[in-house]
């Protein structure tokens, strides 16, 4: 059985002549589809999580005007996805554009990349989420007692492990509960994070002694990496734009949420480029906040150049677990939304066929709430972030910053495509109500152009320890961003190659183009049988 729905809703009818009819309940409004872009953007999160990767690689200067230009990059990005998602409102979001542009194997290869980083951007919220909860609960005194033998350093990772699974768990069950609940609960991530920061800031400005100068914020550099000082401009800086590539990252979920949200056409374009724009306005503000008061440098250091550095040596220590309390709950509320985006992605691919088992996963429960597809997110996450169980010597998971980049080049890399695709097609293509005009012939080509740079940049070696075939090389300390994603170009190629292509045509109809319903997606433990695919 499907949702019901009005044939006369505007909605239904355009989400029916892309070739779906309407299963997923449709109850989100244009706020709440703009707060779980933001909610997953997360300026509660990224900012503090990854903040070192900028300071350790490059310095003030990454952060106070790599970020701001950065970010302008990321937007260009944004306004390109926001035409696409007007014309394509429907949860497969940039899988089907590819799809649509581009042809079966096009959609393939994008939704893959899509799939791959947004089940990473799960895995490494969420275990960022773990470690700053971990150090929380050791401000306040409350340690976990099993250790089972291990060093101090390996017993944390132990501990930030076992939270992040049980971090997880949550995320996939409020996700499975109700639709409408995660809503409500990415509403109030939205207000959360935008007052939080606000108390952060005004926290930052007024309890710190004193806040170093402009000079330092804007023109001082470090490297800090363990490469040589001549490779700063173009291979240490270049790395500390993880920084803000991760942080505004999982936009698309507003593209996700399309079949959920009412008035998609317009209220979807707007959740992306309005999710980036304010998250990079507001990230800018704390992270500026957080760089004028980092002014005990040797303590910052000490600490590797961490926001908990910074903040526990600018601030009380009651001051410090007040910030870091805030930020926590900001990114608790950021990994829910990324596991509500990555598995309607998943039930999306599914439906059309194009994931293993995917009658299995495309199926929705009573609720309409994809209850397994959820559970796939969730499992995958967990097994991508088993290599961080291992850290380095000072017992550092370098494996977050491999899945940080996986997230980045996979999303990244399907941001792309479908971008490039609709360049390819020029002033033939049809756009929805919110488009570029003729804006798009220099923003396409700068946005897939700025993606291809950062894709190499970030499966570059963080540390000259994980460079091969060099004195000292440790793979404890290896990148494995480019082992995941070319192992995973490599897998779905060759899959495409001996099978795929032959029996995946793209996005299969689940309306007739009278309006009739073609086949049903699986509810309450139905089937999610395909009968035809739409011809290319």
């Amino acid at each position: 059985m499907t949702a019901q729905h009005d044939p006369l809703d505007p909605d239904a009818r355009r989400l029916s002549e892309l070739g779906y009819s309407q299963d997923l309940k449709r109850g989100w409004s244009g706020f709440q589809n703009f707060a779980i872009s933001f909610s997953i953007i997360s300026v509660l999160a990224g900012p503090f999580t990854s903040f070192s990767q900028a300071w350790l690689n490059g310095g003030p200067l990454m952060i106070s005007i790599g970020w701001p230009l950065v970010s302008a990059l990321i937007l260009i990005v944004g306004f390109c996805m926001a035409e696409l998602a007007s014309s394509y409102p429907t949860a497969g979001g940039i899988y089907y554009w590819a799809s649509k542009l581009g042809g079966p194997a096009w959609g393939w290869f994008t939704g893959w990349f899509n799939l791959v980083g947004l089940i990473a951007v799960v895995a490494s919220v969420d275990y960022a989420a773990a470690a700053f909860s971990n150090a929380l609960l050791g401000m306040y005194g409350v340690q976990v007692p099993v250790d089972f033998g291990t060093s101090h350093a390996q017993a944390t990772l132990n501990h930030t492990f076992g939270l992040f699974v049980v971090i997880l768990a949550l995320h996939a069950i409020i996700n499975i509960t109700s639709s409408h609940l995660v809503a409500l609960l990415n509403q109030i991530s939205a207000w959360w994070h935008i007052i939080g920061v606000a108390v952060i800031v005004f926290v930052l400005v007024l309890a710190p002694t004193r806040h170093q100068d402009f000079g330092f914020v804007f023109l001082h550099r470090l490297n800090m990496s363990g490469f040589g000082d001549g490779m700063y401009w173009y291979y240490v800086l270049p790395l500390g734009m993880l920084l803000p590539m991760y942080t505004i990252v999982g936009y698309d979920a507003s593209a996700h949420i399309s079949e959920e949200t009412h008035n998609a056409a317009t209220a979807a374009p707007k959740g992306v480029w309005r999710s980036i724009f304010y998250s990079a306005l507001i990230g800018w503000i704390l992270l500026l906040a957080l760089t004028f008061a980092a002014t005990d440098l040797k303590a910052v250091d000490a600490g590797g150049g961490t926001a908990i550095a910074v903040l526990s040596s600018a601030l009380s220590l009651g001051l410090t677990k007040f910030v870091i309390l805030i930020s926590t709950i900001g990114q608790f509320f950021c990994g829910m939304a990324c596991v509500t985006s990555a598995s309607r992605m998943a039930f999306a691919f599914s439906r059309d066929g194009a994931v293993p088992g995917h009658r299995h996963w495309s199926k929705l429960n009573a609720k309409s709430a994809p209850t397994r597809a959820v559970v796939l997110v969730a499992t995958l996450a967990v097994l991508i972030t088993l290599p961080a169980l291992k850290g380095n010597g000072t017992g550092t998971s370098v494996a977050f910053l491999a899945v940080t980049s996986i997230s980045v080049i996979g999303m990244y890399v399907a941001y792309a495509i479908p971008i490039f695709l609709r360049w390819r097609i020029g002033d033939a293509y049809e756009s929805g109500p919110w488009t570029l005009g003729r804006k798009y012939r220099w923003m396409n080509p700068v946005a897939f152009v700025w993606v291809g740079i950062c894709a190499v940049v970030f499966c570059l070696p963080f540390t000259p320890a994980a460079v091969p075939f060099r004195r000292g090389f440790s793979w404890e300390s290896v990148n494995y961003a480019p082992l995941v994603t070319g192992g995973t170009l490599f897998a779905v190629g060759a899959w495409w190659l001996i099978s795929a292509r032959r029996t995946f045509s793209g996005p299969i109809r689940t309306v007739t183009a009278a309006g009739t319903e073609a086949h049903s997606v699986g509810t309450a433990g139905g089937t999610a049988d395909t009968v035809g695919a739409e011809e290319h």
